[in-house]
Order: C-alpha cells, then structure tokens, then sequence
C-alpha cells in the first residue's frame, strides 16, 4: 500500500481509504466543472414494487459497451468528458485495476441519500473493483456486514478515495444516510468496470432495491 492510504477493518473485505487523494484547489475545480458539465438526471428505481425518483441526481458515463442495470433499469453510458477520462485513468493507475465506467452521484443537501446496497451486479463480476471519489461536503459512509453485526461508520471528506475490492460486495452492504445538519452539495464518483456478458441468452438479473 502506498504512502497516504489506510485499510479499513473489514473482516473478509478489502477496503482502503486516502483522505486527501486530491489536493483542496484541484478537487474544488473538479467539483465546480462536474456540477456543470455532467448530464444529471433523476434516475428512475424500482422500490416495494414501485417505480420511483431516486433522492439523488445521476449520470452514467462510460465507454460504449458500458450499459449497466440496477433496480430493474437499464442505462445506456453518456460519453466521457476529457476531464472525466483523464481523471479515470488517474484513479486506475491508483487501483492498478482498469475501469470503463463511472457512476456520477449528485447530493444536493443532506436530504440526499444512498440506501443500503451491495455492488453485486453481474456485469462487474464476482470480485469487483470499484473506486469511489468524494468532492463537496463531508458525509457519512456506512459499512454494514450481509451476516449482521453492528455498522461501522468512516468520514468521506472532500478530495477523498475510498476502494472497495475483493470479497466487500459479497460480505457487505453500504450506505450513505441522510445528514439533515449537511447543506452543501456533494458529487462521487464510483468507477467500476462492466464485463461483457459471457453468453447473451442468460437472463439480466435486477439488482437490489435502492432507495
């Protein structure tokens, strides 16, 4: 592990953490340039049965064999901006695994929230590496293991990276609550990488609901 990262005590996980993997001004730039440049959306989830809002803004960015589905929808990947490839290829050497897609999350507020859920779809494999980026105000992030136990609760501050590897998916869900004391926006990045299906005629499975 290099200089500046730490693990986080996870039995059975992989979870490192870097608390200032950008510098203050680049990742103020960066949040200011996301906050315009990026396509957001209201993605539409499927909860208890329901089609709902999610209380989030998204935008999927990817390359174009990148669509991705979760909560019973399919997203087809909008193109990479220059500043969003440049800054995926950063955070890739930093993982040494590749990625080929972000998930852009805006939090307008603390109302703002992410609920408990694993990244366990089939398109990124049993085992994935995903790369999380935190730029705008300071939130909660919530670990809680799938065989129960007690949460355990990190910071994500702004420039921090958080990597979620190995078994985490399989063994952990995780969460970001809502902070009604948080009135800052706050953007992160998840990079992941979507396998291509390994045969076309198996069924898509949904995945867990997200709310």
């Amino acid at each position: 592990m290099t200089a500046g990262w730490s693990r986080i005590d996870l039995p059975g996980a992989d979870v490192t953490f870097a608390s200032a993997w950008l510098g203050a001004d680049e990742a103020d730039r960066l949040l200011d340039h996301l906050r315009q440049a990026l396509p957001w959306e209201v993605h539409r989830i499927r909860m208890f049965g329901r089609i709902v809002d999610s209380p989030r803004l998204s935008a999927w960015i990817g390359d174009d064999d990148a669509a991705y589905r979760y909560s019973g929808t399919r997203f087809v990947p909008h193109p990479w901006t220059a500043e969003l490839r440049a800054l995926r290829d950063r955070v890739a050497d930093a993982c040494d695994a590749p990625f080929n897609s972000v998930l852009a999350n805006l939090y307008r507020d603390g109302a703002d929230r992410m609920g408990w859920h694993s990244d366990d779809e089939p398109e990124l494999g049993a085992r994935p590496v995903i790369a999380s980026l935190s730029l705008g105000a300071e939130r909660t992030f919530r670990f809680r293991a799938k065989a129960g136990g007690e949460s355990v609760a990190i910071e994500l501050p702004h420039g921090s990276l958080l990597t979620m590897a190995g078994d985490t998916q399989r063994l952990y869900k995780h969460e970001l609550p809502a902070r009604k004391r948080v009135t800052g926006p706050r953007i992160n990045l998840t990079f992941r990488n979507i396998e291509p299906p390994r045969d076309i005629r198996s069924p898509i499975r949904s995945a867990p609901t997200r709310c």
